[in-house]
Formats: C-alpha cells, sequence, structure tokens
C-alpha cells in the first residue's frame, strides 16, 4: 500500500521540554513484580482493593442528578494511541450531555501538581516504569466523585480500561452500556501521531500531518487534511517528548498487546461496536453518529444551535 504523508512546516519554539508519559496500565502481579525491581518504584496511597472500593462508591448514582447535566450513558472509547478517542468521545460527550473523563489527562493534572506523590510519578514515569493500576483507579475516583458532586449523571471513558485486570474492576462496580473501538490504519496512526502539535499558550490540538494514502484491492483512497493553527497558535506550537517514530511503534505494540484481550472481554458481552475510521472528521464523524443511530439528535441540536 502506497502511503504519502508531509508535515507543514511552521515556526515553533524548542520541543517541549516537560516530562513525557505514556499511561501503560497493569494487573496487579505485574505491578508486584515491578516494585521489586530496579529503579524508582511509585508508592500509591492506596492499594488496589482499597482503589476497586473507591471506584465502586464514586461509581454510585447521585442522590439528586441534575437533569440539566445529561443523561445516564455509561461508555467507553478503545483505540491506539493517536486514533482520535479524545476528538470523538469530547463531540459525544457535549452532543449527549455527559462528561468525558480521559485518564491521560488525569494524569497530566497529577504531574503538573505538586507533592510528593507527583514527584514520585514524574520519576516512575521518566524512568519508563509502568503506572500502577491502583494508581489510575484512584484518580479515576475522584474523578467520578467530583462529578457526583455536580450533580453529573453518566460518563463517557477515554483511556480506561486498558488491561483486563480494569475491565473487571470496573464491571464489577458499574454498568458500562457500551465500548466504541476506534480502529485506523497503522500507517495513519504513525503519521498522525508524528504530526501532533499542542500550543503551549491555549493547550488547543492541532496536527500538521497531510495523510494521503492509496487504496489497494478495492478498498478507498483515504485522505486526511491537516489541521492547522490559527496565526495566533502558530508560533506557540509544541511536540510531546514521546511523539517520535520509535517511541509511537513502541506504544502501538504495548497497547496491542495488553488491550486486544480488552476487546475481547467485551466483545464476549455483546458490548464492543468495531468502527473503521475511514478518514479524517468531516468522513468520520457522520458515519460515527449513523452507528450509534444518534443522526437526529444531532440535527435537532445543530438546527436549534
Amino acid at each position: 500500500m502506497a502511503v504519502s504523508h508531509r508535515l507543514f512546516r511552521l515556526h515553533s519554539p524548542a520541543k517541549n521540554t516537560l516530562s513525557s508519559f505514556l499511561i501503560r496500565s497493569f494487573s496487579s502481579s505485574s505491578s508486584s513484580s515491578s516494585s521489586s525491581s530496579h529503579g524508582p518504584s511509585l508508592d500509591p496511597e492506596i492499594d488496589l482493593e482499597e482503589a476497586a472500593a473507591q471506584l465502586e462508591k464514586s461509581s454510585s448514582p447521585s442522590p439528586s442528578p441534575s437533569p440539566s447535566k445529561g443523561r445516564n450513558f455509561h461508555w467507553v472509547f478503545l483505540g491506539c494511541p493517536g486514533v482520535g478517542k479524545g476528538t470523538y468521545a469530547s463531540r459525544l460527550s457535549s452532543l449527549l450531555g455527559v462528561p468525558h473523563i480521559a485518564t491521560g489527562d488525569l494524569v497530566r493534572d497529577e504531574l503538573s501538581s505538586s507533592g510528593l506523590l507527583s514527584s514520585q510519578l514524574k520519576e516512575l514515569v521518566n524512568h519508563g516504569k509502568l503506572v500502577p493500576d491502583e494508581f489510575i483507579i484512584s484518580l479515576l475516583s475522584k474523578r467520578l466523585e467530583a462529578a457526583k458532586e455536580k450533580g453529573e449523571s453518566g460518563y463517557i471513558l477515554d483511556g480506561f480500561p486498558r488491561t483486563v485486570t480494569q475491565a473487571e474492576i470496573l464491571e464489577g462496580v458499574t454498568n458500562i452500556d457500551l465500548v466504541i473501538n476506534l480502529k485506523l490504519r497503522e500507517e495513519a496512526l504513525l503519521a498522525k501521531c508524528l504530526g501532533r502539535r499542542i500550543c503551549s499558550e491555549c493547550g488547543a490540538n492541532y496536527n500538521v500531518a497531510c495523510i494521503d494514502i492509496e487504496g489497494e484491492d478495492g478498498s478507498p483512497r483515504m485522505y486526511m487534511p491537516p489541521l492547522l493553527p490559527p496565526p495566533s497558535c502558530e508560533s506557540k506550537l509544541i511536540s510531546r517528548d514521546d511523539d517520535t517514530e520509535e517511541v509511537v511503534k513502541e506504544r502501538l505494540r504495548i497497547y496491542n498487546k495488553m488491550t486486544q484481550p480488552v476487546e475481547e472481554f467485551y466483545r464476549k458481552r455483546g458490548k464492543l461496536l468495531e468502527f473503521e475510521l475511514p478518514g479524517g472528521i468531516p468522513q468520520s464523524w457522520p458515519r460515527l453518529l449513523r452507528a450509534l443511530h444518534l443522526e437526529d439528535l444531532y440535527d435537532k441540536q445543530s438546527a436549534t444551535a
């Protein structure tokens, strides 16, 4: 398959010097073996059993949910790094009126905070160690507890669960309605990750890669134009430290190894929706709405906007 992609050259400052991270959750057995290996380790505030109990408590319905805060959807987005989970989860969050909870954002927030736990996490990540299940679950529990206090109902999870252990814990404390598994050709995934840029001032996400993949054996051509920044952000673009070809390929390898069992976990329960992205947002968003039977709701909201 012939692949062509090019990166639009924009003036930008030096590469992002913030600590890069990769959420690689793992089972409790892996956690114990990791802690005994050389290098830094995270001293979690709670163990896995306590984290699961905390998650169950925070997942219970709000005693007085606000009708203006959306509906009681409990959805999960799966997909390789860079596939666009955050983009589509955020759009559906706005459409359905439920919070979009991305574990990557929760870890980023924790990394940017001050305190002993944050410094331990930074050291752990900088040495390529894995973030324990109990830590991820604890962060998620705190976010769900905050949502409950606001009267929010339902959620769309992005980046969790990533292991069968996490999926089993989540299944034990709440009823997931639907798991949307986004798929994209690996050539396009690699180009997208290498083209990702973030405005260091406003935090907006852009992509300077222009992806053009010729179809073979009857498959359609895939074209994904770049998502370029406005002039106000152009000189402030930075890239993630871990968005290099070597690191991206390793992330994809680890993701496939760890998450394929999660896909099977939900497939057996009849909750998995496989969705192959045909291209960029203009092509994919309408098809995703049709797959989810949300075209009418989207049209109605668009007409009243």
